[in-house]
């Protein structure tokens, strides 16, 4: 059933700082399923392996066909495109092996099309801009665009290109992203 919240939280450089204050600060049954999309190319990630000390919720390495369902914490492999169909992960070959990748942008197209419930996409620190090119189409269906504020980024490239797009709802240190993200999934009306 595809109707519990999806939020993807994506970055980069500094990402995991972001990652770890944002998790800590997360309940448990949170009713949403959160998708780590983190920028990596050059080598496997090991967020699977760290994550798990900040949050009782599992984490897991994404792998190709996998079911998404909430109170989880899902992390993508490095270089491959995320996509998500009939409720499943879909795992693709990078689409640009060249300059800075967009697997974030990717991600959040894929979930405007082929997912029935609430939205919310994070952009946290990173270098360039991936992900903001995808944050108003989030918006056009109902979903709700959150970016970390800069000062509280280690690297605010991405969060600062994502509030540039003019599509942000709101700007918060990952703590109070945090509690943003508990008050939507906790409404009962989107």
């Amino acid at each position: 059933m595809n109707d519990f919240p999806v939020v993807c939280v994506g970055g980069s450089a500094g990402g995991l700082d972001a990652y770890i204050r944002l998790l800590k600060n997360l309940p448990v049954d949170l009713g949403a399923a959160i998708v780590i999309v983190n920028h990596i190319t050059k080598m496997p990630t090991l967020l699977h392996e760290v994550l798990p000390s900040y949050t009782r919720m599992p984490v897991e390495l994404i792998t190709e066909s996998l079911l998404i369902e909430p109170n989880r914490v899902y992390i993508i492999p490095a270089n491959r495109d995320l996509h998500i169909t009939g409720g499943q992960f879909r795992l693709k070959p990078i689409s640009k092996p060249r300059g800075w990748p967009d697997v974030i942008t990717v991600f959040l197209r894929s979930l405007t099309k082929h997912w029935g419930g609430q939205l919310i996409a994070v952009i946290v620190s990173g270098f360039d801009g991936d992900g903001a090119e995808a944050l108003c189409g989030i918006k056009e269906v109902g979903g709700i665009t959150i970016a970390q504020k800069l000062d509280t980024a280690s690297q605010p490239d991405m969060p600062e290109t994502a509030i540039a797009s003019g599509c942000i709802d709101f700007i918060l240190s990952p703590e109070h992203i945090a509690q943003e993200i508990v008050r939507i999934t906790r409404r009962e009306v989107w």
